[in-house]
């Protein structure tokens, strides 16, 4: 801005020393040619501004422009990867999400009937999706047991009975056979499943 102000300052005072010096100068030829001169100054002046861009180190500007438009570059290449793996960690979540609700699906009337469990939720953790279920690393199954109807009965029969087939299961029992169902069930090895009941949680190859 002091160099525009400099620039018509410079101009204005000229021109009133242009006009004061034709004024003094008598007509003749004399005159004439300092009429010529004070306009070449004048437009020198006026070019000067265009002299000193002309002797300005252009490769310096050019420099600036390009390191301020890598900088700006890099910026939105950043912003744009990392709106891209946003999207990807949305869309491997939903995945995720998805294939455990049809893996829920797919074996929760068994585990109903042969063990009277209820599945509330899986988890699935997976590597690749691209490669299920080879790239599955972990299933998480959380069950609790089937809620029986508690009602008295005025009269109960009881029986005795020694034989050991029909003995309860044990808890570590009980888990190692949900695990084998569910490993089949979703082509897996039974050491990828973890069940988490009620009280606690059990793996294929831990008995409580």
């Amino acid at each position: 801005m002091s160099f525009l102000t400099e620039w018509i300052t410079n101009i204005i005072i000229f021109v009133l020393l242009a006009t004061v010096i034709d004024m003094l100068l008598p007509s003749s030829n004399m005159q004439k040619y300092a009429k010529i001169v004070t306009g070449l100054l004048l437009i020198t002046i006026i070019l000067t501004p265009l002299f000193k861009l002309m002797s300005t180190d252009f490769d310096q500007v050019v420099d600036a422009i390009d390191i301020n438009g890598d900088s700006k570059n890099n910026s939105v290449e950043n912003l744009i990867e990392m709106k891209k793996k946003e999207i990807q960690a949305s869309q491997r979540a939903y995945i995720l999400e998805q294939m455990a609700v049809q893996m829920k699906q797919q074996v929760e009337k068994e585990m109903m009937d042969e063990h009277s469990k209820i599945i509330e939720k899986v988890v699935v953790k997976a590597d690749n999706l691209e490669n299920v279920p080879e790239s599955i690393t972990e299933v998480t199954v959380f069950v609790k047991d089937k809620q029986e109807n508690t009602t008295i009965e005025t009269i109960q029969n009881v029986e005795i009975d020694t034989g050991a087939e029909n003995r309860k299961k044990t808890p570590g029992e009980d888990t190692s056979q949900m695990t084998s169902l569910l490993a089949k069930q979703w082509n897996l090895t039974p050491d990828k499943i973890i069940i988490s009941l009620e009280g606690g949680t059990g793996k294929a190859n831990e008995l409580y």
